[in-house]
């Protein structure tokens, strides 16, 4: 964690506003997000901004607008060549987890928009989806804008309360408790991505095409 402040503290304001931009911007266009880590890169730019590095309100602006854009650009993407994208060889061992995504958005919509934000596959796929659907791109970006705006929000600051929370405690009774501090802060936030999975599997479960065309037939 330390070394991560130092870095940062390091680079220009400017181009720490221009990394996270981007990461978060390219994990949002279609299919980047399998390797780009969005997420991390909010956090981090929330860390920044806990050390007076640059504001905590000008970061989270930033990741919300690249996160808005960079779905938009995964709408249109989707929207003129959706069939293309879906042939794609990245993406055969992901088919079924494609299936839930597109299962999820005919089921509910400008909603599915908002939850995908969420789920990092889905985050990836979601705004391309929408737009092979023919969804309303006005529809699309009232779902999207509110979901980027509590999504960017929401790690920003987690990122700006983990970094003052490390230098708060390391101050008080030292480094060894700052490390738990934000260990807590870490495993917080990997189970509450479990638990999230989880209940995505869960749902799929819930709803099975196979079973319902037999109650049909």
């Amino acid at each position: 964690m330390t070394s991560v402040m130092e870095r940062l503290l390091d680079i220009a304001p400017i181009w720490v506003f221009l990394i996270v931009f981007l990461l978060v911007f390219l994990e949002d266009a279609i299919f980047v997000g399998f390797v780009i880590p969005g997420e991390t890169a909010a956090v981090i730019g929330g860390v920044a901004a806990s050390q007076d590095h640059v504001s905590v309100v000008a970061m989270a602006a930033v990741v919300v607008v690249a996160a808005v854009l960079g779905d938009s650009v995964g709408f249109e993407i989707g929207k003129h060549f959706g069939p293309r994208l879906l042939a794609m060889k990245i993406l055969d061992k992901r088919r079924d987890k494609l299936d839930k995504a597109r299962d999820l958005l005919a089921r509910k919509g400008g909603t599915a928009v908002f939850l995908g934000r969420f789920v990092a596959f889905f985050r990836a796929v979601m705004p391309a989806l929408a737009g092979m659907s023919r969804m309303p791109y006005p529809k699309f970006l009232a779902y999207n804008a509110l979901g980027g705006l509590v999504w960017g929000t929401g790690f920003v600051v987690l990122g700006f309360v983990a970094g003052n929370s490390y230098e708060q405690v390391a101050k008080t009774v030292g480094r060894d408790a700052a490390i738990i501090v934000v260990a807590v802060v870490v495993i917080a936030l990997i189970v509450w991505r479990v638990r999230a999975h989880r209940s995505e599997k869960g749902a799929a479960r819930t709803y099975d095409p196979s079973a319902s065309t037999d109650s049909s037939s």
